[in-house]
């Protein structure tokens, strides 16, 4: 295991917070690789949760995008009271999620945290042609980096919202009427990431769209 060590801490929505760490010398991940992640406190060290890096790897720090559930007396809710120069415990990298080209990125929740770091590189690199996010949450205030998705030249957002009447984004499940409607182009990749039962139906909906398993990259979140 890694110590590292908070530098900042800041609110993204109502409950996820961006949190930036140092870096271990020689720590090299990919992105849409995760790490399991550790709080540094007594009765916590064993209590390991998985969460993905939003860094780039040429960066000198460790970036994370984390979303609390305060209700539980668990993990995420102590992560959300962390403070600059507090120490957390990160594992080795790993992760099925990386960019394998173009393509519809599905993300339910936190499961957007992936795709943050592959979609700002390709941001960066002018390489967001051909690439949709569709990107599923509870309510419109649910929406992590709803600015950055939107100001990305060349990237196609699609939001919806599952449990809120008169959002500004349709209230609508992720069904393949809905993924036949939205997308016109199944040529490349499909990324999916969110909870398993969000995993499951999305990739049923797309297989009946025509997309083959080889096309198809999963990570539950």
């Amino acid at each position: 295991m890694h110590r590292i060590t908070l530098r900042e801490i800041s609110a993204l929505t109502h409950d996820t917070n961006r949190l930036v760490f140092t870096r271990p010398e020689g720590y090299d991940f990919t992105p849409g690789q995760a790490t399991d992640f550790a709080l540094d406190q007594d009765g916590w060290r064993e209590e390991t949760r998985p969460f993905t890096f939003t860094s780039q790897p040429d960066e000198p720090i460790l970036e994370f995008t984390i979303k609390s559930y305060p209700d539980h007396d668990g993990v995420t809710k102590r992560i959300a009271d962390l403070r600059p120069g507090d120490t957390v415990l990160i594992d080795e990298p790993w992760g099925a999620i990386n960019d394998q080209g173009p393509g519809i990125f599905i993300a339910g929740g936190a499961g957007i945290t992936p795709f943050i770091p592959i979609l700002r590189r390709r941001a960066r690199e002018n390489e967001l042609s051909g690439c949709t996010l569709i990107f599923s949450n509870r309510t419109e205030r649910d929406i992590i980096l709803r600015e950055e998705w939107e100001g990305m030249p060349g990237l196609e957002c699609i939001f919806t919202v599952t449990d809120e009447n008169g959002a500004t984004v349709p209230r609508q499940d992720i069904t393949a009427d809905f993924l036949k409607a939205n997308v016109p182009d199944w040529g490349g990749h499909v990324y999916i990431c969110g909870p398993p039962p969000m995993i499951e139906a999305v990739e049923k909906a797309v297989k009946s769209l025509g997309v083959s398993d080889e096309h198809i990259v999963t990570e539950e979140a």
